[in-house]
C-alpha cells in the first residue's frame, strides 16, 4: 500500500513548519522516515544540501533530528535528570554516572530555554505539561537542529498549550527547525511559519498561516467544505437517566482514583467532562460501564441499581459507550468490519437464534451501517486495521449508536482522528441527544468538550471541582479548574 507518493517537504533553521493532513494521509510515515524508523522506497533526505542515509533512529539523531512524541518515551519512577540522560549517561569516576553533571546539563538547557523544571523532580509527579519539558530536554541534550512534534498539545490545558508555544518560538528563535503535527487548525494557524497538508499520501498544498483561515485549511485537509462549528439547539432536558451517588472507585494500583463523585446527567442533554487525562476520567466511565468495581456509593440509571451490574446487562438496559481507546476497547483489529460491527450484540437477535449465529443478517446491517454511517472502506469483508483512525471510531459509532438509546456515554469520541470525521461523529452525538437520550462526554479537547456541552463538569485528581455554562465560561476559567485552582472552582 502506498502511504507517501513523491512528497516533498522541506524546513529551514529558524523555522517552524505545521504538517497537516486526515488520518491515513501519510504524516506518520513520513516522520517515520525521518526519524530512521521506516526505509523510503524512492526518493532522498538531504541536510545541508548533502544525501542522508538513516536505517535507525540513532542515525537521525546523530544527525541533529529529534522527535517529542505524543505519548512521552519516559520512565515515570525516574527523576527528571535519570530520564534525560538514559542512553548517554555521563561516566563518573569508576564508570558510575556523574549524577551531579546530569543534573547540571538538565539544569543549563532548561535555564537558556526557560523550561524551569527542577532535575532532581520525580516524573509521575509532574503534571503532563511538565513532562512534556522533560522530553524537550531530552531532545535537545542530545543537540537536535531539527525538532518534530507529534501532537504535542492533545493533554495539555489551555495554559500549558500557552506555555508550549512560547518554548516552540524559543527554539525558533535559537535557530532550530520545528515540525508541528498537530489535528488543531487554530494552533497551527498561531505557531507556524508555513503549513504544508498532505492528503493521500501526497503533498497538495502549501499556505501561510496569514493567507488562510481554518475553514480552508479543513477543506484542504479533507477535498471538501467542513463545518467546524458544532450545529445544535438549546437543550430542553426531562429526567434524570443516569444518576451517581458519592461514587469512590480505586486504580489498577488500589489508589483512589475517583473521590466521593455526585452528578446526574438527563434525558435531552449532554453534560461533558472537562479535564488533563489521568485525573480519574478512565476509572470513572470504566465504573459506570460495570468494567471497573466501585468501593462505594452507587450508580443509578433510570429506576435501576447498576453499581454491581455486568457490562453486558448495562448495554442490554439501552446504554451506549464509545471507549477511551477504540484499539484496546472498542475493536477486533484482526476481525473483519461486519464482524466489529456486532461486537456487543452477536448474541441477541437478528443476529443470534439460540446457539446459531444468521450471517447473513450480520452482514445484511453491516453494509447497511457502512452505508449510512459514511464508512470509508473497500468492503465489509476487509480486517478492520486496514482502516484509518477515523473510519475505525466511526464503526464503533455505528455499532453503538444502531439501536435505541437511553444513554450514550462516550470517552475520548475523536481522539487522534481528523476534522471530517470529527464533524460527522460530534454530529451523530447532538442526533442522538436530540432524539431523547441522555449524553455524557468525556474528553481532554476543551473546544471539544465545550462546543457539545449543554452543562461542564471539570475533574481534577479524582474530584468533580466545578460546573460551568459552556455558553458562558471562558477557557481560561475552564483551564484554571483543570489545573486544581481553587479560585477558579468558586
Amino acid at each position: 500500500m502506498l502511504a507517501n507518493d513523491d512528497v516533498n517537504f522541506e524546513i529551514a533553521s529558524g523555522e517552524i513548519v505545521a504538517l497537516l493532513g486526515e488520518n491515513g494521509a501519510g504524516k506518520t510515515t513520513l516522520m517515520n522516515v525521518l526519524y530512521g524508523l521506516y526505509s523510503a522506497d524512492e526518493g532522498e533526505i538531504l541536510l545541508d544540501g548533502e544525501p542522508l542515509v538513516l536505517t535507525e533512529p540513532s542515525d537521525a539523531i546523530e544527525a541533529g533530528i529529534g522527535m517529542v512524541h505524543q505519548h512521552f518515551m519516559l520512565v515515570p519512577v525516574f527523576s527528571v535528570a535519570e530520564n534525560v540522560i538514559l542512553g548517554v549517561e555521563p561516566a563518573g569516576k569508576a564508570g558510575w554516572i556523574d549524577q551531579k553533571a546530569a543534573k547540571e546539563k538538565v539544569r543549563e538547557i532548561s535555564s537558556r530555554y526557560r523550561l524551569e523544571i527542577d532535575p532532581d523532580a520525580i516524573v509521575e509527579d509532574l503534571p503532563v505539561g511538565i513532562q512534556q519539558r522533560v522530553e524537550i530536554i531530552k531532545v535537545l541534550l542530545r543537540e537536535a537542529r531539527f525538532v518534530v512534534f507529534d501532537e504535542p498539545t492533545a493533554v495539555l490545558t489551555p495554559q500549558e498549550v500557552e506555555g508550549f508555544i512560547e518554548i516552540a518560538n524559543g527554539l525558533k528563535a535559537d535557530g532550530k527547525g520545528i515540525i508541528f503535527i498537530s489535528h488543531k487548525l487554530k494552533e497551527a494557524l498561531e505557531i507556524a511559519d508555513r503549513i504544508v497538508v498532505m492528503r493521500d499520501g501526497k503533498t497538495v498544498g502549501e499556505v501561510s498561516p496569514a493567507d488562510v483561515t481554518e475553514e480552508g485549511l479543513a477543506e484542504l485537509m479533507v477535498g471538501r467544505p467542513v463545518d467546524l462549528v458544532v450545529d445544535k439547539s438549546a437543550s430542553d432536558p426531562t429526567e434524570p437517566v443516569l444518576v451517581l451517588d458519592h461514587l469512590t472507585v480505586l486504580d489498577d494500583r488500589s489508589q483512589e482514583a475517583v473521590r466521593d463523585v455526585s452528578f446526574q446527567v438527563r434525558a435531552g442533554e449532554i453534560v461533558g467532562i472537562a479535564g488533563v487525562q489521568g485525573n480519574g476520567q478512565t476509572e470513572l466511565i470504566e465504573s459506570i460501564t460495570g468494567v471497573r468495581p466501585s468501593i462505594a456509593g452507587t450508580v443509578t440509571i433510570g429506576e435501576t441499581d447498576v453499581t454491581t451490574s455486568s457490562p453486558r446487562d448495562i448495554h442490554r438496559m439501552e446504554v451506549a459507550h464509545i471507549p477511551e481507546d477504540r484499539q484496546r476497547s472498542g475493536l477486533v483489529l484482526d476481525f473483519a468490519v461486519y464482524e466489529n460491527m456486532v461486537l456487543d450484540s452477536y448474541y441477541d437477535e437478528p443476529f443470534s437464534h439460540g446457539i446459531r449465529m444468521d450471517w447473513g443478517a450480520v452482514r445484511e446491517s453491516a453494509a447497511k451501517l457502512v452505508e449510512e454511517y459514511d464508512v470509508k472502506t473497500p468492503g465489509i469483508d476487509v480486517p478492520l486495521s486496514g482502516l484509518s483512525g477515523g473510519n475505525q471510531q466511526k464503526v464503533i459509532v455505528a455499532r453503538e449508536f444502531n439501536r435505541d438509546v437511553k444513554l450514550a456515554i462516550a470517552s475520548q469520541p475523536t481522539r487522534g482522528i481528523d476534522v471530517g470525521s470529527i464533524e460527522y461523529i460530534h454530529s451523530r452525538i447532538v442526533e442522538e441527544r436530540d432524539e431523547g437520550a441522555a449524553v455524557l462526554i468525556v474528553s481532554s479537547e476543551l473546544d471539544e468538550v465545550v462546543a457539545l456541552s449543554d452543562r461542564l463538569l471539570v475533574m481534577y485528581r479524582g474530584e468533580i471541582v466545578a460546573e460551568f455554562d459552556p455558553k458562558t465560561a471562558t477557557t481560561n476559567e475552564i483551564g484554571l479548574a483543570m489545573l486544581g485552582s481553587a479560585e477558579a472552582a468558586k
